[in-house]
């Protein structure tokens, strides 16, 4: 599903027009990726939660290359769903 499809959902089930629904589902993935880069989890009942996650350095390889190389440590965003969202499966 993309997000056009997930407007047209969200305008159709609440009579909302597909403009103001847009900025709604815009302005929700901007909020979830500038708190989760700053550090701050985002919990939402019902759903899951939103959080990012530390991976610690490693030594990968570059195959065409044949050597090694150090992947530094770093951050990556994670989702990790409710119980309820996850039963559903």
């Amino acid at each position: 599903m993309t997000k056009a499809e997930i407007v047209a959902e969200i305008s159709k089930m609440t009579g909302v027009e597909r403009e103001k629904s847009l900025k709604v589902v815009e302005a929700m993935m901007v909020i979830i990726k500038d708190k989760t880069a700053g550090g701050e989890d985002i919990f939402l009942r019902g759903f899951g939660t939103f959080t990012t996650k530390e991976r610690a350095a490693k030594v990968g390889r570059l195959i065409k290359e044949n050597k090694s190389v150090v992947v530094p440590a770093h951050k990556i965003p994670f989702f990790k769903p409710c119980e309820d969202y996850k039963d559903m499966f």
